[in-house]
């Protein structure tokens, strides 16, 4: 009977019965089910297991109210709750961008018979296939003595001009040192981005030796004023920030891939963070023409001259309706 007697008192309650949406766990049982990245658990870290284990406590001006730690943010990937999240983004290869140094010498044409003073510039380019490297045509224009430079060292290299395209401001250099070629990769061409899509404009401006990054996304895409062609190509707009020594350098889409070629920025008093790069398709087009014929030969020009129709006597003698829009012919 010893066996079967039971203290007397007040039977306590199960309150995990009684509330089934209440559970109680063991110490030892939360540890276990604890999350963990990389196989370390973070209740053996100190600092996370005191910021987990943090308990509520009462607000001295509001005792009403309480006091609570302010949430981590967490990222669900399968089924565990990871404190720290990594963005995936493909890093575009720096080692690939170059420092342009150049000496000018420009024409005197008032004295055909002798040239103007010398004089020294930097600017950026980028290697790509076929140990070639892309820059501005304006960056080695009326040269003498172009020499490049890689990330990281300090050996100059004596280069060579293959090719100047003036309308489309692009120039292409090669090195014969096959030293300048170790340990770079190629850069490759992306498509033609879209309206804000981020970009990354990598190169040497002024201020430093070392290389820089700005970033930024396209803020539009049209018909451009290339300034030292003075004609008119397609481009892109961007914000951001391209000094002198950004130019030749190139853009980078968020996926490692080069998308431009930054060539001009609009300095104007009432504008801020305008930035212009040659787009790939402008690229691509010199690129192949120089593949194909062994030199530059050009843009082609559709060698026709066009006219705004906005007065309606100019319209009416046209036989142009009010809703009519393109290019209209006059038929004989």
């Amino acid at each position: 009977m010893g066996d079967n007697k039971r203290k007397r008192g007040r039977k306590p309650k199960n309150r995990a019965t009684e509330n089934p949406d209440f559970q109680t766990t063991s110490t030892t049982a939360a540890a276990s089910s604890s999350p963990a990245i990389d196989g370390v658990d973070f209740m053996d870290d100190p600092s996370i297991a005191q910021h987990l284990r943090r308990r509520p406590r009462q607000n001295p001006d509001n005792p009403d109210k309480t006091l609570i730690p302010s949430p981590t943010r967490r990222i669900e990937s399968n089924g565990i709750h990871n404190l720290v999240s990594v963005e995936a983004r493909t890093v575009p290869s720096m080692d690939a961008v170059v420092k342009v140094f150049c000496t000018h010498t420009e024409p005197n044409f008032s004295l055909p018979w002798q040239r103007k003073r010398q004089y020294s510039s930097s600017s950026s380019g980028f290697v790509i296939g076929g140990r070639r490297v892309l820059t501005n045509a304006h960056s080695v224009e009326h040269y003498t003595q172009v020499k490049l430079k890689k990330r990281g060292s300090e050996t100059k290299y004596v280069a060579t001009v293959l090719a100047i395209g003036t309308e489309c401001d692009i120039a292409l250099l090669t090195v014969e040192n096959d030293e300048f070629w170790e340990g770079v990769s190629p850069v490759q061409f992306g498509d033609l981005p879209a309206l804000q899509v981020a970009v990354t404009v990598v190169g040497y401006p002024i201020g430093g030796d070392t290389i820089s990054v700005t970033s930024g996304v396209v803020s539009r895409i049209e018909i451009l004023s290339y300034v030292h062609g003075s004609t008119e190509l397609l481009g892109l707009q961007i914000d951001a920030a391209i000094n002198s020594g950004n130019s030749g350098g190139p853009a980078f889409n968020d996926k490692g891939n080069c998308v431009g070629i930054a060539f001009q920025s609009l300095k104007h008093e009432d504008a801020e963070n305008i930035g212009y790069v040659i787009p790939t398709p402008v690229i691509m087009h010199f690129i192949q023409d120089y593949e194909k014929n062994g030199a530059y030969t050009g843009f082609p020009i559709l060698g026709v001259e066009w006219q705004k129709m906005e007065n309606p006597d100019m319209r009416m003698a046209m036989g142009m309706r009010p809703d009519q829009k393109g290019v209209p012919h006059k038929k004989n």
